[in-house]
């Protein structure tokens, strides 16, 4: 999914899976050519639902859905997160399921491969029935209305990509729109860079360990068998690969009189991993659903029969996000604290404000207060947005899960602790520097990618660019690449 999101990996419908496509489809036709009521193929929806619908009028009803459901506001959602919500609505709809023609999910796919990406706003989904809002403003463009990225009507769009508008038949317009595609598609990217975050966490804890003259004890790999949380030996595995071979721990491992480190050093396998563990529980139920069928009613065409459920709801998606939240805003949160103790002269033992000058240059003193402010909003955003259900449709979808606000502040998360994280490997990195000190091959290498973006810091000058340039590099994955070149066990 992040490889068809980010770089643009052709996707297409497997042939065999087109068949049972075709065999659902059949189906549903003929039940919209008799006269049992079926939810949301001769019936109006969610409060609607006991309202029948006239033949000549099936058609009409699921493009008038599209249309009717298009209520988003905001800013548009960008680009890779658009793609990802093509993907896995056309993925779901792929399983055969849900009773439309193979031809609605290969235009799916060509709009994929030809970079046709509507407009989809980013508020109106409280997960009631699915995405309903957002999905709908990406499915008006396939009947040639709505809007593109590229601020193009969806007619103009298809005709210059040269597809074609297609016509819904029965049901198509609500699988199209019935589903968690959208709280996935942003879930999904946005733990893909979490993920990337745990393993940078330790990398820059490293480096802040051996800033700081931190003991290596307390990554004992008997200690840990101790407690076997799969996080937490991931962690400790890594920070004594990272150090191992560092003539200044050493130097400091005879005779040194403190007993242990604080917990911002000391307990970061304890935090780094339960952060990791989450985000392993996140990933299994992001890789159940994006291989799952939400839509409603679903379609077994080999029994002939559709059942109407609630495959829909994104109560394990949100849950799940919510979860991931957390565990990143932790990571932020430790984070924070190693920067303040680099920082602070008292408790550091180097520079006050890692400042060879303090008072004429104040150094790295405001940098802590930017993390700080970035670690508050993270915990702002950490309260959990599936608990706050509201009732819609007259009460009839009286549950919600909320899941795309679990995902949007999920991702906002990320960011904010990408940059916490970039400001701590400035200030490790300058703190090595002012230690003079040689360390293991791993910190090493990451010293050294810092130092690629972000000079050594003798006098006061903005900061704000050098953040900006080693986030990115932790974003574009440069940092953990650089440094698995010469530790390859890292995970």
């Amino acid at each position: 999914m992040v490889a068809v999101a980010r770089r643009d990996v052709a996707v297409g419908l497997d042939r065999a899976a087109e068949r049972q496509v075709q065999q659902a489809a059949k189906v549903v036709g003929q039940m919209a050519d008799a006269d049992e009521p079926v939810y949301g193929v001769n019936t109006g929806f969610g409060d609607l639902a006991t309202v029948r619908i006239p033949h000549d009028e099936l058609r009409v009803l699921q493009r008038n859905l599209l249309r009717s459901h298009a209520v988003g506001v905001g800013l548009p959602l960008p680009e890779d997160v658009v793609r990802a919500i093509l993907l896995l609505r056309a993925n779901t709809l792929a399983a055969g399921r849900s009773g439309v023609r193979a031809e609605v999910i290969d235009l799916l796919c060509d709009m994929l491969n030809r970079r046709v990406h509507p407009v989809i706003p980013k508020h109106g989904s409280v997960g009631a029935s699915g995405d309903l809002a957002p999905l709908a403003h990406a499915a008006l463009v396939l009947i040639g209305e709505g809007e593109t990225l590229e601020r193009a009507s969806g007619a103009a769009a298809l005709k210059a990509a040269g597809l074609k508008p297609i016509e819904l038949a029965p049901k198509e317009g609500v699988s199209l729109i019935n589903g968690t595609q959208v709280m996935t598609a942003i879930g999904c990217l946005a733990l893909h860079d979490a993920e990337v975050l745990a393993t940078t966490a330790d990398v820059i804890g490293a480096m802040s360990a051996e800033a700081l003259r931190a003991t290596d004890r307390a990554w004992d790999p008997d200690l840990h068998a101790t407690r076997p949380h799969p996080g937490q030996q991931a962690v400790a595995a890594n920070l004594r690969s990272l150090m191992a071979g560092s003539p200044n721990v050493a130097s400091h491992r005879v005779g040194d009189p403190r007993v242990q480190d604080p917990y911002s050093v000391r307990c970061m396998p304890q935090v780094h991993g339960a952060a990791r563990d989450a985000l392993a529980y996140t990933r299994r139920v992001l890789e159940i659903e994006i291989n799952a069928v939400t839509d409603n009613p679903i379609v077994f065409a080999e029994d002939h029969r559709v059942v109407s459920g609630g495959n829909f709801h994104g109560e394990p998606v949100a849950i799940a996000l919510d979860l991931a939240t957390i565990a990143v805003a932790e990571l932020a949160d430790i984070s924070e604290a190693r920067i303040d103790r680099m920082t602070n002269g008292h408790t550091s033992g180097l520079p006050p404000f890692l400042t060879t000058a303090a008072g004429t240059n104040s150094g790295f003193m405001v940098t802590q207060y930017t993390a700080a402010a970035l670690v508050t909003e993270n915990r702002m955003r950490s309260f959990p947005a599936a608990v706050e259900s509201l009732p819609t449709s007259a009460g009839m979808e009286d549950h919600v899960s909320m899941g795309v606000h679990a995902a949007h502040k999920l991702a906002a998360v990320v960011r904010n602790t990408r940059d916490v994280l970039a400001i701590e490997a400035l200030c490790a990195a300058q703190g090595l520097d002012l230690l003079d000190a040689e360390t293991g091959p791993g910190v090493e290498e990451a010293r050294r990618v810092v130092r690629e973006r972000s000079a050594r810091v003798d006098e006061d000058r903005s900061l704000a660019p050098d953040i900006a340039a080693m986030s990115d590099a932790i974003a574009n994955e440069l940092l953990v690449s650089a440094v698995r070149v010469r530790i390859s066990e890292l995970t």
